[in-house]
């Protein structure tokens, strides 16, 4: 029983992947927040060019 239990600490077959997906996710989140402060600056130059043109 011992020597099972050591084993299945000893597994890392399963921590790459978790590791892959918490590298995707930090990712992710990197870039929703790169693309809201984009389009929010974007919204803002629209807004000021459409009232220029008026």
């Amino acid at each position: 029983m011992a020597n099972l239990v050591s084993k299945f600490l000893k597994d890392e077959s399963g921590a790459t992947a978790i590791e892959y997906g918490i590298i995707a996710a930090g990712i992710s989140v990197v870039v929703i927040l790169a693309v809201q402060t984009v389009g929010t600056n974007l919204k803002g130059t629209m807004t000021n060019v459409g009232a220029a043109l008026n």
